[in-house]
């Protein structure tokens, strides 16, 4: 066990003034030793060489990366640890990296702007040999113009530009899928939750304009009133951004309104920008005695495994993680590499996961 002085069972690291020691040489002769130095002794290389395997010593990581260039690590920077999709895609990340014996260094930018134009200037406190970047707030403009030559790949739709690698999800096509799923059933009066009324790069407006063609391909008139917000409330919200309102308590609390509008013009109907939303509407509706789906149906997007659990067990769509994960490693490592290809655009491959709170007909 490490205690906070980075001892191991009360016995301190030896230090480099130690290996130096016990070798019988200065703490510079074994720095250059560490260095790969090509002007020195084989005799006094190997003394330090043996001094080191004897106390242990492990140099640090800058020594290494003097020494190479690299340092073997990639940073993954996303808005939200905490949010399960990021959650799962930094897991998949850290699993695509492992082919490459890359270490993934996570970074959450929470969607402020000076995080993220400090991600897409390639950080200069920390030495990594690639970054993976999912915007909030950051258009693509701005980070072309803030990057430095860090290898560079982009997530996320919003995103899509020739100019850099980016690999993302198909947003608009997945929710024209889940919506006319929805419609296949019978239902023709049909919400839309999750429009971000606050101008930020979120996937709400893309989710939005997939349900929006599904609605005009079945000649559904769309009726503004169905498209429900969910625009940050708090100063918290406020300061990271809209996204940080696709939650379970901003799905709860728009059930409210959801419940007036099935009141007034029979909502049958509801698809979720996220699962997070989702699962707090069912909360709610369920607490109303709604009846799920045949009264109202709900879809989310993200597949999250608490989607697979929840009560009724909730439709979504699942974003292929592994394809996306190991599509950007793939790119990086290319950058990283030294190609010189022109940048690359990926689409991951998703499906529909139908559950039960759409299994079922339109009363």
């Amino acid at each position: 066990m490490t205690d906070e002085a980075g001892t191991k069972r009360g016995k301190p690291r030896p230090s480099i003034k130690d290996v130096a020691a016990l070798a019988g040489v200065s703490w510079r002769t074994v720095s250059n030793v560490i260095h790969g130095h090509r002007y020195l002794r084989p005799e006094t290389k190997a003394k330090v060489e043996n001094a080191i395997a004897e106390l242990g010593y492990k140099p640090q990581m800058a020594a290494r990366q003097l020494r190479s260039g690299r340092s073997d690590v990639i940073t993954l920077a996303i808005p939200y640890i905490d949010h399960p999709y990021f959650a799962s895609l930094a897991h998949a990340v850290v699993e695509a990296a492992k082919a490459y014996e890359y270490t993934v260094l996570i970074d959450e930018t929470r969607g402020l702007p000076d995080k993220e134009e400090q991600v897409a200037r390639g950080y200069q406190s920390i030495q990594t040999d690639g970054i993976i970047f999912s915007p909030l707030t950051l258009p693509v403009d701005s980070i072309l113009a803030a990057r430095d030559d860090t290898p560079l790949v982009l997530l996320g739709e919003h995103t899509l530009d020739p100019r850099i690698d980016h690999v993302t999800a198909d947003n608009v096509e997945s929710t024209r899928e889940a919506t006319e799923h929805l419609i296949s059933l019978g239902h023709r009066r049909i919400a839309f939750l999750g429009y971000l009324t606050e101008g930020t790069l979120g996937t709400g407006d893309l989710r939005l304009e997939g349900y929006r063609r599904a609605l005009a391909t079945a000649e559904i008139d769309e009726n503004p009133e169905l498209i429900i917000g969910a625009a940050p409330q708090s100063d918290l919200a406020e300061a990271v951004g809209a996204e940080s309102d696709y939650s379970r308590e901003e799905g709860y609390s728009r059930a409210q309104q959801i419940l007036l509008l099935h009141q007034a013009t029979q909502i049958d109907a509801v698809v979720c920008a996220n699962d997070l939303l989702a699962i707090g509407l069912l909360r709610a509706l369920r607490e109303a005695d709604v009846k799920i789906p045949s009264d109202i149906a709900v879809t989310g997007w993200d597949n999250t495994p608490e989607g697979g659990y929840s009560a009724p067990t909730l439709t979504t769509v699942a974003p292929d993680m592994n394809a996306i994960a190991r599509f950007a490693v793939e790119a990086v490592h290319k950058r990283i590499q030294g190609s010189s290809e022109a940048p690359v655009g990926r689409v991951a491959p998703h499906r529909l996961m139908i559950r039960e709170s759409t299994a079922g007909t339109a009363s």
